[in-house]
């Protein structure tokens, strides 16, 4: 599917110029991503910039709100469900997607893999509130139907994605998965969370794409593990001892041809104090603390990914630009070239 420590990015730059932060990506990673870019616009921010053609949400200046849909948007939402029709994301919501798209046909050449992204539906869903600050997670009409918003906005991606490319991989942003079951989010069930995981990774699948999962902070691994995932991205610069509390889960995944992009390079101030010797070093704590587990390491090497921690787009640019720097080096170290 992939190469030995392949490597991506999670969304986000600190760049407004689109072309500019395409030409940082396709410089930088094996599997180039299309990037948001949220400095440019609110619109290009994980909630807003999905939230385009969903007729029950209504953003006012740097406010998204719940509202009540005229019957003429609503209906037209229910049939492109119905229809099983995309949501497309707009040049004014996602410039990097079409400069993107862009240098995808200047190229001229099919690429093994590219990827694309979206908000995960829990983050989604209980980033989005009323005016009472109730989640729209918890309106059971609302979240079903913010579901498939999401699938949506996934199948139009492949679609637009696939003429340039062998493989299309989606990741789910979810970073809201690290709070749940924290106080903050009483009410969400790991059950329901489960659901809305398993069915949207099963829709991209259905679509003829790979389904990747991103959380950038420490949360219930079985749940997400279970989710029929194919790829698995997790901060592992400052979590990368947390995958050996679970082992029968993490063997299972990895035994069913599941992939681990380690999110090696940390996307905060912190990287400005990291060297190369310590990512690797870093690296091999998380790959020895999995062969203890059993994983042969040869399967572990085939199966591993490389990528930030999380997006770059809260960053300078030039540790942005540090950030992509190490990840190309770190890979050179492993597999050469």
């Amino acid at each position: 599917m992939f190469q030995s420590f392949d490597t991506t990015g999670i969304g986000s730059l600190p760049h407004t110029d689109p072309v500019e932060a395409c030409r940082v990506i396709f410089d930088s990673v094996e599997i180039p991503f299309w990037p948001q870019l949220p400095h440019r616009s609110f619109l290009e921010l994980m909630v807003p910039q999905y939230s385009e053609g969903f007729p029950f949400i209504k953003i006012e200046g740097d406010h998204v709100n719940i509202v009540e849909a005229d019957e003429l948007a609503a209906s037209t939402f229910y049939e492109t469900i119905a229809n099983r029709g995309g949501f497309p994301i707009s040049r004014e919501y996602a410039a990097g997607f079409y400069a993107f798209i862009d240098t995808l046909k200047r190229q001229g050449r099919k690429l093994n893999a590219v990827k694309g992204h979206i908000t995960g539906p829990l983050t989604f869903t209980l980033s989005v509130t009323d005016g009472r600050k109730r989640p729209l997670y918890f309106d059971d009409e609302l979240r079903e139907l913010a579901l498939e918003l999401l699938k949506g906005k996934a199948s139009w991606q492949i679609d637009m994605l696939k003429p340039y490319a062998d493989k299309v991989l989606i990741f789910i942003d979810e970073p809201i998965l690290s709070a749940i079951g924290t106080s903050a989010y009483i009410g969400v069930s790991n059950a329901e969370a489960s659901r809305m995981l398993q069915e949207i990774v099963l829709h991209i699948k259905s679509c003829g794409g790979i389904a990747g999962l991103h959380c950038c902070g420490k949360a219930d691994w079985p749940l997400v593990l279970s989710s029929g995932i194919d790829v698995f991205n997790f901060d592992s610069y400052f979590f990368w001892d947390t995958l050996g509390i679970y082992p029968e889960d993490i063997k299972g995944f990895i035994n069913n041809n599941g992939f681990i992009a380690w999110g090696i390079i940390p996307t905060s101030d912190a990287v400005r104090g990291v060297t190369l010797q310590g990512l690797s070093e870093q690296l091999e704590r998380g790959l020895t603390s999995l062969e203890k587990l059993g994983v042969p390491r040869d399967k572990l090497i085939r199966q591993s990914l490389l990528t930030p921690s999380c997006g770059t787009g809260s960053l300078e640019t030039e540790d942005a630009l540090k950030v992509f720097s190490l990840l190309k080096d770190l890979r050179k170290r492993y597999v050469g070239g």
